[in-house]
Formats: C-alpha cells, sequence, structure tokens
C-alpha cells in the first residue's frame, strides 16, 4: 500500500511536467500579445474591446456583404449592357416596371417578362410542396429517432449524413440515378418495366427536384426538431400515461404544443433556403424541361450572366426584388427565435 502511494505522486508529477513542457508555447505566445493588447486596452478602455475583436468581421462582412448590395441596387437603376457604371445610363425604375409589367400576375404569358413570372410560379410551387413534405417528413422521423430503438445512434447519423454534401454533388448523384441509362430505370428494365424519361416530362422533373432537395436537408430541420423533443420534461409522458392518455391526444396537447416554437424556426428557415434553391435544380434539370423547374435565382443567372446578351439591370433588379423576399423572411425568423427564446 505504501508502495502505490509513493507510485502515484511520482507519476502525477511526471504527468504535471508533461503538461507544462505542452503548456510552454502557449504561454510564450500569450505573454508576447499580453503587451499589445494591454496598451491597446489603457489606449481604448476596456468598454470598447469587444467592438475591437468584431471588428475584422464587421470589415469583412461590410466589403462582402453590404458594399456589394448597394452595388446591386445601383445596377437595377442602369440600362445597357456595358459592364462598367460610368458607361450605363440611369434608367431609374424602368428594369422593375419591365419585371411587373403584366396583363394578369396570374397568367406569365401576359406579362412582358414572362420568364421571370414563370420563374416565380415555379418558385411558388416548389416552396409550396418543399417546405411541407420538409417539415412532415422531419417531424416523422424526429418522432421515430427520439424513441428507444435498436441503432438509433446510427439512424441518426444517416439521415444528417446528406446534409454534409456539397449540394452539387447531391445533384450529380441523383443525376447519375435518374438518367436514361441510369440506376433507377435499369431496375425498372430488370423488372420487365419501360424506362422513364424523367427529366423529359415537366411533371417528373420537378418531382424530383422536390425530392432531392428534401433527402439533402431532411437531416438538418430533424436535428432542430429533435432538440425540441428532447427538451420536453419526461415528467408530461409519465402523467399522461398514468392518466390513460391515448398516443394521440398526447401528441397533440403536449408534443406539439411544446415543440411547437421549434417548428416555427423550421418553417421560416426552410422558407428561407426552398426560396433560393439553385445549384441542386440547375445541376440535376438544367431549369428543364423547358423553362419547367426553372426558378427565380437561375433566371438572375441566365439573365444578367449566361444570356448571350447580358441585361445585369434587369438581374439586378430582380435580385433586388427577391432579397426584399428574403428579407421578410428573415424578419419572420428573428420573431420565431424571439418567441422562442421569450417562451
Amino acid at each position: 500500500m505504501a508502495l502505490d502511494e509513493t507510485i502515484k505522486p511520482e507519476a502525477e508529477t511526471g504527468t504535471s511536467r508533461l503538461n507544462a513542457i505542452a503548456a510552454w508555447p502557449v504561454r510564450v505566445l500569450f505573454g508576447i500579445l499580453d503587451v499589445p493588447f494591454r496598451a491597446l486596452q489603457r489606449l481604448l478602455g476596456i468598454g470598447s474591446m469587444p467592438y475591437f475583436f468584431i471588428l475584422p468581421n464587421l470589415a469583412f462582412f461590410g466589403l462582402f456583404v453590404v458594399v456589394p448590395l448597394f452595388i446591386n441596387f445601383a445596377y437595377s437603376v442602369t440600362g445597357g449592357t456595358n459592364l462598367f457604371m460610368e458607361n450605363r445610363p440611369y434608367v431609374g425604375g424602368e428594369q422593375y416596371g419591365f419585371l411587373f409589367d403584366c396583363g394578369n400576375y396570374l397568367d406569365p404569358s401576359t406579362c412582358r417578362e414572362d420568364r421571370f413570372w414563370r420563374g416565380v410560379y415555379n418558385t411558388f410551387t416548389f416552396v409550396f410542396f418543399q417546405v411541407s413534405l420538409m417539415v412532415l417528413f422531419s417531424l416523422v422521423t424526429a418522432l421515430i429517432l427520439n424513441r428507444e430503438i435498436r441503432g438509433r445512434g446510427f439512424f441518426r447519423a444517416a439521415f444528417f449524413f446528406p446534409v454534409l454534401l456539397s449540394p452539387v454533388v447531391v445533384a450529380l448523384i441523383w443525376k447519375w440515378i435518374l438518367l436514361r441509362d441510369g440506376v433507377l430505370n435499369a431496375f425498372l428494365v430488370s423488372m420487365g418495366l419501360d424506362p422513364i424519361l424523367f427529366f423529359v416530362s415537366p411533371a417528373w422533373a420537378m418531382f424530383w427536384a422536390i425530392f432531392v432537395s428534401v433527402w439533402a436537408h431532411m437531416g438538418f430541420y430533424t436535428l432542430i426538431l429533435l432538440a425540441g423533443l428532447q427538451a420536453i420534461p419526461p415528467d408530461l409522458y409519465e402523467a399522461a400515461e398514468m392518466d390513460g392518455t391515448k398516443r394521440e391526444r398526447v401528441f397533440f396537447r403536449i408534443t406539439l404544443p411544446l415543440l411547437w416554437p421549434n417548428m416555427l424556426v423550421v418553417i421560416v428557415l426552410a422558407l428561407i433556403k426552398a426560396v433560393q434553391i439553385f445549384d441542386e435544380v440547375f445541376v440535376l434539370t438544367g431549369g428543364g424541361p423547358g423553362t419547367a423547374t426553372q426558378f427565380v435565382v437561375q433566371y438572375i443567372y441566365t439573365t444578367g450572366f449566361a444570356n448571350q446578351i447580358q441585361n445585369f439591370g434587369l438581374a439586378a433588379a430582380a435580385s433586388v426584388v427577391l432579397g426584399v423576399v428574403l428579407f421578410v423572411l428573415t424578419l419572420l425568423q428573428l420573431a420565431a427565435s424571439r418567441r422562442k427564446d421569450e417562451g
């Protein structure tokens, strides 16, 4: 016993020495940085130091976000095909007027810029079905993964894994599956069925655009809802079980009301993401067939960069309109987060 007590302090001393040696470079670095930071603190005052540390991030945000916003708005009130502002004539709200010149807003063919309004209606259709299915499947998946099931950790990782993939990679994988000579059609042929041209039919193209988007992003929203489910006190379920309450009643009276703040955040985040859809669908369908899966962001890209005659002003005006929509959705997100914190 005495020998063990002797060995233990020696081992602790050896570990302490190793830790001290490993920490020595960090202490030296902090000692060097301490001198200028102390001088700066005396100069600015301790209350101004937080602003100093966030200054690089603010500068980066201003340079690559705020400044481009103003430049984009400036382009939206100019015309012509020249790139440089000094060669672009001022046209005021002409670009916006061109976008919103419609005989009937419910019929894109009556609009002067029918491609923009077809993109708007395609985006609206995509957002409605994608967000609805996203919330539904994320909720069902979160409810299942919150239960005591075998391999729960594996399934949680499996559902979240697509979120880690690049949207372009996701689109290429599914395009490889859905091509005429792809994996899915090979399976159909092996079953004695005819191959389906998924990217030729507008209905099929929109269906797969929605499906791939839900598959790729569902894990993120499932994680948010799963965190909300785990925050619900188990005592409530135990009390409901003791009272003999049916599962449906427990879900609608306990689970759903307590999970609603998380649901609201998921809905708003999914809306913002869906409105900005571009990369996955652009790689998967290219906006086709025709304009069946061309959305607003792709219209902006095509008008400003991909067309032979690049209309920077019209693309900028369309992006300003989209930015206003995203700003409203962001305000809804902030209100939902504030309501969640207060609740």
